[in-house]
């Protein structure tokens, strides 16, 4: 009887394990680039990240919301014949409302007048419609003032911003969170403290609806 050789004694591998390895190397090669492709490149992330901040996502010729918020106040104030008292401008900082010491208070006090709370209640209007921050500032002329409740100039300043504040928070219902107080005393006139005219500009508080894009020096 003839014997069989080794090569007829080796077992074969079936046809279909082939075809069936092939199968799962090709998938195993399928879920490695769909791995690989999930991976976030960091330094690309960054730079599409950094391309959109700055960028405006108003189109060129359109409003900003402090665009309005300006119109909205000037168009108040004409038709109320309040320019000479209220003065609004667009700064860098943002929308700057500057109210004379006439249009919120009695000299040498800190308490608003009732004939501000139109002009104010407007103001808390808009800013309802804003998340913008907003300063305000409390500026004195250079005459000293020592009292019981303001010793200095100093303490009215402080006391008038925050004044301001208080009214737009308790009676309007505005986030407290969003306001920043801040007294001057003398020390950022407009004018020089050499005359009426010019000491009665410079008592003033100002209100400034900030711009999210502006950065200090």
């Amino acid at each position: 009887m003839r014997r069989r050789s080794k090569e007829e004694e080796s077992p074969r591998t079936p046809a279909w394990m082939v075809t069936f390895s092939d199968m799962v190397t090709l998938i195993l090669v399928f879920f490695i680039l769909l791995f690989s492709m999930s991976q976030i490149d960091k330094g690309k992330f960054e730079s599409i990240v950094d391309s959109f901040q700055g960028a405006s996502i108003i189109p060129d010729g359109g409003t900003s919301d402090l665009d309005v918020v300006l119109k909205d106040v000037k168009a108040y104030l004409k038709e109320h014949d309040m320019e000479d008292a209220i003065k609004a401008e667009r700064t860098d900082r943002g929308v700057v409302l500057v109210l004379q010491e006439q249009a919120l208070f009695e000299t040498g006090d800190a308490e608003v007048l009732d004939s501000a709370f139109p002009f104010l209640d407007m103001v808390a209007g808009l800013l309802e419609e804003l998340p913008n921050k907003v300063d305000v500032e409390g500026h004195t002329d250079n005459r000293p003032i020592s009292t019981y409740r303001y010793p200095s100039n100093w303490e009215l300043s402080t006391a008038r911003a925050s004044s301001v504040i208080r009214y737009l928070v308790n009676e309007n219902g505005l986030d407290p969170e969003r306001f920043i107080a801040i007294g001057y005393g003398d020390t950022m006139p407009v004018e020089p403290n050499d005359s009426d005219a010019h000491m009665q500009k410079n008592r003033r508080v100002e209100i400034i609806v900030t711009d999210p894009a502006y950065k200090e020096n």
